[in-house]
């Protein structure tokens, strides 16, 4: 991006584009509908050139199937800017993500949790689920650094194990525990996009994905009790055990958990309160609650010097989802008008009688194509062909918990994914060995996913 100096001044375009967007959705004005559509198409041109390869190829990909499917619809081509605009609510929220960050570590939360690995255990057993569970609340509000956060800390405290030991913990425990909270955070964007797509709304796929985290979380920590408890902590450093105040760090835990059921009800009672969707209404609250949440702990200051920063960077970096997005518009739209929509919904009446193989099938889609570094928001984009035409002969609610409990087993073996990559290199291990050593792992959390929601067709 240095190659584009005015990249530094992004976030100034783009903010103004989603300000627009979410000051229309209360006006509804038709005009500045389609002057958003143009705008969109200058936010395309200006992205892609920054994008990464593999953004421009699926970008383009979906641009290039979307034109020829938008022309057999047989319409004008000044209606094209009207279909650009539906999936600015899912980038304006990826804009508000930050915030919620910040102010998670403002408040040193991060740092708190982390303490816990430190509590003093007999074996690797023990610690396990504890591990586990620690990357698993980070990771609701501070997704990715989460795990990052959470690995450099087992690195230094399993420094006396054998390398591949310790790697093997490491990565079984903190992508684990990393990839199930993306299953129900209001902050990830995959949920958003498996909600955007399918029409359902939060409080409906909530207990049942709440039932699958759990479900898989603690099978998941039970494996990992008996797999490593042959393996001594070694961890005996007396100086951090008496360090550790254990009603601080528990009180400290309850603050952090009882602000995300806060953050949680807020979404549920204005999105029904104002009629607003998920996606929208999280967007929304991210900043307020956040910046009343850093007041409430006199860290406002240091909200603001980090937040501010953060958030430049993040806008100024959005251009692969900018171009996913926008290009992905054009495609599912432009989809829903034309006649291949039809010939598409044949073939799936005729298996819609083997439901558990289909949604089966769209889970290991996922997995699949996660081997080849495809982002899981992009494979949702992929099966659209698929998703639309079951959504009127299936439970709509069932096709999101495949979509969800799908993207999140992504996460643990995606060989070039972002999560997998960084673990690689934190760990100096090959990714391909990642993947392997949680392929069973992402398989069965897709079986789980897939009968829980063949069981509620």
């Amino acid at each position: 991006m240095n190659q584009y100096p005015f990249s530094r001044y992004l976030y100034v375009f783009y903010s103004f584009i989603f300000l627009l967007y979410i000051m229309n959705v209360f006006i509804g004005s038709e005009s500045l509908n389609y002057l958003l559509g143009i705008l969109t198409i200058i936010t395309l041109i200006i992205s892609f050139p920054l994008a990464s390869g593999l953004f421009k190829i699926l970008g383009g990909a979906f641009l290039a199937i979307g034109s020829f499917l938008f022309f057999t619809t047989g319409q004008p081509l000044l209606n094209v800017p009207q279909l650009l605009t539906s999936n600015l609510s899912l980038l304006a929220l990826l804009a508000m993500l930050p915030w919620m960050n910040t102010v998670v570590q403002s408040g040193r939360f991060d740092r708190s949790l982390n303490q816990l690995i430190k509590v003093n255990v007999s074996d690797l057993g023990k610690l396990y689920p504890r591990s586990s569970i620690i990357t698993h609340t980070l990771a609701a509000f501070l997704n990715l650094p989460a795990a990052t956060i959470s690995q450099e800390v087992l690195k230094t405290n399993l420094s006396s194990l054998s390398k591949e030991l310790r790697n093997s913990f490491i990565n079984t425990s903190t992508l684990r525990g990393y990839s199930l909270a993306l299953a129900w955070s209001p902050l990830e964007i995959t949920l958003a996009v498996a909600i955007f797509t399918t029409g359902v709304d939060y409080v409906s796929i909530l207990p049942w994905v709440l039932l699958i985290t759990v479900i898989t979380i603690l099978l998941d920590s039970l494996w990992g009790r008996f797999h490593y408890q042959k393996y001594s902590y070694g961890n005996t450093d007396e100086d951090n055990k008496q360090k550790l105040n254990v009603k601080e760090l528990t009180k400290k835990i309850a603050h952090l958990v009882l602000s995300l059921a806060l953050f949680l009800t807020l979404v549920i009672l204005f999105g029904n309160l104002f009629q607003l969707g998920f996606t929208l209404t999280v967007t929304l609250l991210i900043f307020p609650f956040a910046f009343v949440w850093s007041m409430i702990m006199k860290r406002s200051r240091r909200f603001w010097v980090i937040g501010w920063n953060t958030w430049k960077t993040k806008t100024n970096t959005m251009q692969n989802f900018i171009v996913l997005f926008i290009s992905l518009s054009l495609f599912s739209n432009s989809l829903n008008q034309s006649s291949f929509l039809d010939i598409i919904q044949k073939p799936l009446l005729l298996v819609s009688d083997y439901s558990f193989i289909l949604l089966f099938f769209i889970q290991a889609i996922f997995v699949i194509l996660s081997l080849f570094g495809i982002h899981p928001v992009a494979t949702i984009g992929i099966l659209t062909g698929i998703i639309t035409p079951l959504l009127e002969i299936m439970n709509p609610v069932s096709i999101a918990i495949v979509l969800i409990t799908g993207s999140v087993a992504t996460f643990t073996v995606g060989t070039y994914g972002l999560l997998v990559t960084l673990t690689s290199i934190n760990l100096e291990q090959s990714p391909y060995r990642i993947t392997l050593k949680n392929m069973p792992f992402a398989l069965f959390t897709g079986l789980i996913g897939t009968l829980v929601a063949y069981l509620i067709l």
